[in-house]
């Protein structure tokens, strides 16, 4: 690697990194809030929201690392065009192609990476952030009783906490009401207490401290009340259900089983459209990296005398709204009005030529600005609305 690629590989890595650190964040805290309110709701402790984050992240790195690598291109080509180092390169005969080698050994390697992500990471992620919203939907994470609500188990158990303290080992203001076989139940209001694990699965046992207990039964002819300092009371546990099996989900297939189930003449229209319509998205977002590095290089190169950072905000705008077109693609293929391969490639063709004309008038065609247009527009308006703007007086004749 020569010092030009290597001082490439410099002004690259930096803004690429970074950009995609903080994609990665902004989607992670748009989410946060979500799962907190969810396992709020739920009465989940705290660590589930960090491990379906956790499960979440592959997915936000199949976002994240295109725009980071296209962010990363265009920042470095751009400070390169308006610091005139550009020029001086290519005065010295080293053109955009030879300029293109460190970015596409980036493109090679995210690719790879991306691959290896929406491939066989992303699918497993994902069913293990569903199996965790299913456990707190059950309470097999020990969320069953919410802190201030009546909860109901089986065989007509109710109970009722005010308070919970150390992470639910120490619970406060308890209320339980059980039904017995024979028709009565028992009511039993307790200070304190807390759940201990038994050799029985399906029960707990529940030791309270410092109560009153009522049991009434058909035999009596009166409740009986008794006052204690300790008492353990059996709680039968609801069965939780077992967690479907993986594949529940084109997300939670990885691509050989993909191919497997699209090519399966024996299995349901349905299932092979929606399986190669996800096959062909993901391979098709895999593909768009290799057309990145010359699409930033077309956006990040700005016109002479212009330091306009129009590239940059329409850079933003092309992929997210690429990524929207696929997405749509991959439903209208899922629905079998189009052949999958149609709807995801025809659109990357597009894409693709659109890219390499952009490139081909910046690098071949002298002076040449795909978005001049563009550019010269958003200076126009700028200064229109710089002159109106309220304060600013014009230049009066001497």
């Amino acid at each position: 690697m020569t010092s030009i690629d290597r001082y490439m590989a410099r002004l690259i890595a930096v803004p690429l990194i970074a950009n995609l650190v903080i994609a990665s964040m902004l989607l992670a805290l748009d989410r946060m809030r979500i799962l907190f309110d969810f396992v709020a709701t739920e009465g989940g402790p705290v660590s589930v929201v960090w491990q379906l984050l956790a499960n979440l992240l592959p997915e936000y790195l199949g976002l994240g690392i295109p725009i980071g690598l296209l962010l990363g291109v265009l920042l470095a080509f751009r400070r390169l065009a308006t610091s005139s180092e550009l020029d001086v390169l290519r005065a010295v005969g080293i053109g955009y192609n030879r300029l293109l080698r460190v970015p596409y050994m980036f493109a090679l390697g995210l690719a790879l990476i991306n691959l290896a992500i929406v491939g066989y990471v992303q699918p497993w992620a994902r069913y293990g952030y569903e199996q965790l919203q299913f456990e707190l939907r059950t309470g097999a994470l020990g969320a069953s009783i919410k802190v201030g609500e009546f909860t109901n188990f089986p065989n007509g158990a109710t109970v009722r906490i005010e308070e919970s303290q150390d992470s639910g080992r120490n619970l406060k203001g308890i209320f339980v009401h059980k039904s017995t076989p024979n028709g009565g139940w028992i009511a039993v209001t307790a200070a304190a207490g807390r759940f201990l694990a038994t050799d029985n699965p399906d029960e707990i046992i529940f030791r309270l401290s410092n109560g009153t207990l009522v049991n009434a039964d058909p035999s009596f002819k009166a409740p009986r009340v008794l006052t204690f300092t300790s008492h353990d009371l059996p709680i039968p546990l609801p069965k939780v259900e077992n967690f479907r099996g993986r594949g529940g989900r084109n997300l939670e297939l990885t691509l050989p089983e993909l191919v497997r189930i699209g090519g399966d003449r024996a299995a349901p229209d349905e299932l092979r459209d929606t399986s190669r319509a996800a096959l062909h998205f993901r391979l098709v977002e895999v593909a768009t990296i290799f057309l990145l590095p010359m699409l930033a290089i077309a956006l990040g190169v700005p016109p002479k005398r212009s330091s306009s950072a129009l590239g940059v905000f329409l850079s933003i705008v092309i992929i997210v709204t690429y990524h929207k077109i696929n997405e749509y693609a991959q439903s209208l293929g899922s629905l079998g009005l189009i052949d999958p391969f149609i709807a995801l490639w025809v659109p990357f063709a597009l894409f693709a030529g659109l890219v390499g004309w952009m490139y081909y008038t910046v690098a071949y065609i002298p002076g040449g600005q795909p978005i001049a247009f563009l550019e010269r527009s958003a200076s126009k308006l700028a200064k229109l609305i710089s002159a109106r703007m309220p304060g600013r007086r014009r230049p009066s004749a001497a």
